[in-house]
């Protein structure tokens, strides 16, 4: 036997583990303090309202519990950034939604990759959005309302927060589908755009499922279609974009939990796992019915990488065909 084989054999156990062994121990004692969930925008919107919702529940089932925290701007990339660049250990999670896609499209100067940098851990929920117009609007249906479009280019307008949030993305898929042009008004969030649509001020605007339909049922705009790929219950009357001619502008709104990209596949199949285990409970189910959410997810780590992969390339189409760009 060879002196270096004689070294190997003769060294303590802790020092040649397999890389498999201590990604095992790393999974065995987790969670050993406070988990930081990082939200990259403002509290209270829709993202954010989840979010807590999973922390809590996922605070109910760990030994240590999930805080949230809200580190906003340039579009979710400040808080985004600070979790790409934290210890992979399962500590740091990021809590974000289809913005995370289009960062890098829209902020080509980023110190982060959003590929390379962060772990997609699992989709939690799709919500969709619903198409509204004045409740005087003299088009009562999307086909209405595109023949216009056509007809008389950018001489509607519709609202949106832009930055890539989901006002913005849903509209272009919508107008890229449709082949029209519609002019842009941007907002420094929904509520305001959605009294500019009650007064006639402005002509189109898509909303939040979940707020959009009670928009409509209370008279202060007329909904003409759901993003989505069902009608929703809230409306069954509205039709779906594909039931109305526009199969392409079929859209979800989507939260995932990312980690970094440090972070060894066992625990992130274990962090997984105890999404898809709050997923699973009837009270989370009806509380995130409740806010909207039509589709819970939990899927594997594998089937929300390749999802967001495709969502990043097909947003990056888009926003360069529509010439969107932060700087």
């Amino acid at each position: 036997m060879n002196l270096a084989r004689r070294a190997l054999l003769a060294a303590p156990a802790f020092l040649v583990l397999p890389a498999a062994t201590q990604e095992a121990r790393a999974q065995d004692t987790w969670p050993n303090r406070p988990i930081r969930m990082v939200l990259p925008y403002a509290a209270g919107g829709a993202t954010d309202v989840i979010g807590r919702l999973v922390a809590d529940r996922l605070s109910q089932r760990l030994p240590q519990r999930v805080v949230m925290e809200n580190r906003t701007g340039a579009g979710g990339a400040i808080g985004s950034s600070f979790v790409a660049k934290a210890p992979g250990d399962g500590h740091t999670l990021l809590f974000h939604n289809i913005g995370h896609a289009v960062t890098k499209a829209i902020y080509p100067q980023l110190d982060y990759d959003p590929e390379a940098d962060l772990k997609a851990v699992s989709i939690v929920a799709e919500s969709p959005m619903v198409l509204l117009v004045p409740p005087d609007s003299p088009h009562r249906t999307l086909a209405d309302f595109v023949a216009f479009a056509r007809a008389n280019p950018e001489k509607l307008s519709y609202g949106s927060t832009g930055g890539g949030g989901a006002l913005q993305l849903v509209s272009l898929l919508f107008l890229r589908a449709a082949g029209i042009r519609v002019t842009e008004i941007p907002y420094r969030g929904g509520a305001p755009a959605a009294l500019d649509l009650a007064s006639g001020t402005l002509d189109m605007l898509y909303d939040a499922g979940l707020t959009g339909f009670g928009l409509a049922r209370g008279g202060r705009a007329r909904a003409l279609a759901v993003s989505g790929p069902n009608r929703s219950p809230v409306m069954p009357a509205v039709p779906t974009m594909a039931e109305a001619g526009f199969p392409d502008a079929t859209f979800m709104v989507w939260q995932a939990v990312l980690a970094p990209a440090t972070t060894p596949d066992a625990l992130i199949a274990r962090i997984q796992a105890e999404i898809a285990a709050v997923l699973a409970e009837p009270t989370t189910r009806t509380r995130l019915a409740e806010l909207g959410a039509e589709r819970l997810v939990g899927n594997t780590p594998a089937e929300a990488q390749a999802f967001v992969a495709a969502e990043m390339a097909k947003w990056a189409l888009i926003l360069r065909e529509a010439g969107v760009r932060a700087g």
